[in-house]
């Protein structure tokens, strides 16, 4: 275009000064050209129709082969070949986002097709430029087939913990295929490699099969140590990689353009998904992930940029493109070791949740095997329990054929049990047993001292353990030792009409029983 050769970095310069306001006189200075070069690369810019943002994406070649000289457009109009080339240029453009596709090949085809047809040089300018315009760069073209792009969302979603009433909040995984815009997404525990691996195939099975590549955030779960030329992988990863046939390719950490099209994503996530999510409250995360389901559907199937929907275009463009999955998916699984404790259940530290075994195995030491969907428990390479992995800390799973008799019978203690158990004997007793645990602090302590008025109601009988509830009632005493001193000094056995009460007298002297008078 000039009559000295021009650095691609000096053409980004000249344009980003007149982008900024600055006088044609003063770029020539800075730039080191001359006048008449400045204008020319000016108005090239203005004819691509490329923002300045896109020309910082372009990388040298593209800027070269962008700029570089062309037939003057008056005299390529007037060229049967120019005509002709412009009808082909949009399917042309189409067939370059497949995978494997060049210009090389495009333009090979195209001779095959038109007997007046432009060399390869000519060709290759002629498309290069007509990308340009189109503001679609080869440098941010997305190929069929060739990319899966993973994230996790910045917000997070909220479950409820039924029993305790407080929040947990979860992690949403959204992938994309940039070429077709498919969104998949779906809510996890953590962002742990097992967490990430189930996610990611998941999405694979959504999509029905498998990328050229996949690319990832540089998370721990993939990522062992960040590098601009070679991030170091998690083993696991690279395996899942390995069987699913696909390139695990960490985002490049030096260039926050690579999660551009991941966050345009999330964003929309955001806006068609979480606002509808937000109207309702969750409880499971399968729960969770059911309710997204749906909205999911709704967002892939809604049309595109006034276009055809992107379950349209990945249906009739890319699902072809991919490669088939395995018969057998990737179940990625970690093992620690744990020793059963007195209560029969083994602490999972990654969770600070406890599972239950049967408790022959008490005081053995055994190994748990886990995904993000359960845990399994082996003793010598046998297996002797499995459960649904819970996320909930400090929590119990527990399978209750696991239990000895005793501490079975325990498991099954809630406040209605034991005012089933009190009914059986009289409503007086179920009455009084209720007040009992409405009295204590701790359920626990109001469980165990209303199985020690039935174990005292079991010695003495019915009829004497209702008189001992109704008493300590009137009392407005309740606890397991009001009704043990009660009939240890056989007070249930004064008729309480004729009773003639003196305090001193008739009160069971025990710090617990103070008398009538010490509840007004």
């Amino acid at each position: 275009m000039a009559n000295q050769p021009i650095s691609m970095q000096r053409i980004k310069q000249i344009i980003r000064y007149h982008h900024e306001g600055m006088a044609i006189k003063q770029i020539v200075k800075l730039a080191r050209t001359s006048r008449n070069t400045v204008k020319q690369y000016l108005a090239k810019f203005k004819e691509l129709g490329l923002t300045i943002e896109e020309l910082d994406h372009l990388d040298a070649y593209s800027i070269h082969q962008l700029f570089s000289s062309a037939p003057p457009k008056e005299l390529a109009k007037k060229d049967p070949r120019f005509t002709r080339l412009q009808e082909l240029l949009p399917s042309i453009a189409k067939a370059l986002r497949k995978r494997g596709m060049t210009i090389e090949k495009q333009w090979k085809e195209y001779t095959q097709q038109e007997v007046n047809h432009y060399q390869s040089t000519q060709f290759g300018d002629y498309v290069r430029e007509y990308l340009g315009r189109q503001k679609v760069s080869m440098v941010l073209e997305h190929k069929l087939g060739d990319k899966l792009y993973l994230d996790f969302a910045g917000d997070k979603l909220q479950l409820i913990d039924k029993e305790s009433g407080e929040l947990d909040e979860v992690e949403v995984f959204v992938g994309i295929l940039p070429a077709s815009n498919l969104i998949y997404v779906q809510c996890c525990h953590t962002q742990s490699t097992v967490d990430m691996a189930n996610c990611t195939r998941k999405c694979l099975e959504y999509i029905g099969g498998s990328p050229a590549a996949i690319v990832t955030d540089n998370l721990k779960a993939v990522v062992i140590k960040s590098s601009k030329y070679e991030p170091l992988l998690n083993q696991a990863f690279e395996s899942f990689g390995e069987h699913y046939s696909t390139s695990i390719l960490p985002c490049r950490a030096y260039k926050p353009q690579d999660k551009a099209l991941v966050e345009s994503a999330v964003n929309l996530v955001y806006q068609r998904i979480y606002t509808e999510l937000d109207k309702h409250e969750f409880f499971h995360l399968e729960e969770l992930n059911q309710a997204i389901a749906p909205l999911l559907e709704d967002l892939n199937n809604a049309s595109f940029k006034g276009e055809e929907s992107r379950r349209i275009r990945f249906e009739q463009e890319e699902r072809q493109t991919l490669k088939p999955l395995p018969d057998i998916p990737y179940d990625l699984q970690h093992s620690i070791s744990a020793t059963v404790m007195k209560n029969g259940h083994v602490n999972f530290s990654a969770d600070k949740h406890q599972y239950s075994v049967p408790y022959t195995f008490i005081g053995k030491k055994v190994k748990l095997v886990y995904n993000s969907d359960y845990v399994a428990i082996y003793y010598n390479h046998e297996p002797i329990a499995r459960h649904e992995r819970d996320y909930r800390k400090n929590r119990y799973s527990t399978d209750k054929e696991h239990l000895a008799s005793t501490h079975r019978f325990m498991s099954e203690w809630n406040p209605e049990f034991f005012i089933a158990q009190g009914k059986a004997i009289s409503d007086e007793v179920a009455y009084y047993l209720e007040k009992l645990m409405e009295s204590k602090s701790h359920p626990e302590q109001g469980f165990k001292a209303c199985l020690g008025v039935l174990n005292l109601g079991a010695k003495v009988g019915a009829e004497r353990i209702t008189k001992a509830c109704k008493r300590a009632h009137n009392y407005q005493s309740y606890s397991y030792w009001t009704i043990e001193d009660i009939l240890t000094k056989k007070l249930d056995e004064i008729d309480p009409e004729t009773e003639q009460l003196e305090e001193n007298r008739h009160t069971p002297e025990h710090r617990n029983i103070r008398g009538s008078k010490y509840y007004e």
